[in-house]
C-alpha cells in the first residue's frame, strides 16, 4: 500500500522537510575491471522536499558535497576526487533541483536537472515513499524515501578510463546512484 496516492497527498505528508543526513544515505556504483562494481558514499550532502498536496506539484532540490566520497580506500578517494573523475577544486558539488513529478504505479518518477563536473543533464529520479513517523523518539516528524537513478558518466565529461590487457575497460561508463532519505518536517503544508 502507497502513502501517496498519484492525486492527494495525506494531510500528514504536505509541508516543507529538510534531509536528515545522519539518518541518509547518497551512494553511487560503477563497474570495475568489468567484472564487479565498486561503491562510494558521500558523507556531505543537504536538501529540501517540498510536498505538495497535489504530489505532482511537489519538487526537490539537493546538493553533494563530492569530496566527501568514501570508496573504503584512501588512494581510490583521492583518484576520484582528482581532475581524471570529479575535478572537485574547479567542481566541488553535484546538484539535482527538480522539474516535475510524474506517477509511476505505486511511487513516483521526480524529473530534475542534475549538474555534475560543469554540465547540467535532464535525470529521472525513481522514487518509492517508505514511511511516515508523525512523532519520533527525536521529537519531530519524519518521512522516508527510496531513490534510484543511472547516469552515464561521460555524458557529464568524466571520460578517464584505462584499457585493459585481455580487452574492456578499467571502468564502466554507467553510474548507478541510490539514496535512502529520513527527512524532518520544517513547516506545515
Amino acid at each position: 500500500m502507497t502513502l501517496l496516492e498519484p492525486t492527494t497527498v495525506p494531510s500528514q505528508l504536505a509541508g516543507t522537510w529538510k534531509i536528515d543526513p545522519v539518518h541518509s544515505e547518497v551512494s553511487l556504483s560503477v563497474r570495475h575491471l568489468m567484472v564487479s562494481k565498486v561503491r562510494g558514499r558521500f558523507g556531505d550532502f543537504a536538501g529540501t522536499i517540498v510536498i505538495a498536496e497535489d504530489p505532482l506539484e511537489s519538487h526537490v532540490e539537493a546538493v553533494v558535497a563530492l569530496a566527501s566520497i568514501d570508496t573504503g580506500n584512501e588512494g581510490r578517494d583521492a583518484h576520484v576526487r582528482s581532475a581524471d573523475f570529479f575535478d572537485v577544486e574547479q567542481f566541488p558539488e553535484l546538484t539535482f533541483r527538480s522539474t516535475g513529478v510524474r506517477p509511476d504505479g505505486d511511487d513516483f518518477i521526480v524529473d530534475g536537472e542534475l549538474s555534475l563536473h560543469g554540465v547540467t543533464r535532464q535525470v529521472p529520479l525513481h522514487v518509492e515513499v517508505t514511511g511516515f513517523q508523525a512523532a519520533t523518539p527525536f521529537g519531530d516528524t519524519r518521512v522516508g524515501f527510496s531513490a534510484t537513478a543511472e547516469i552515464d558518466r561521460y555524458d557529464f565529461d568524466i571520460t578517464f578510463n584505462s584499457p585493459l590487457e585481455g580487452g574492456g575497460v578499467g571502468l564502466g561508463r554507467k553510474i548507478q546512484i541510490a539514496l535512502e532519505i529520513q527527512a524532518v518536517r520544517e513547516s506545515l503544508g
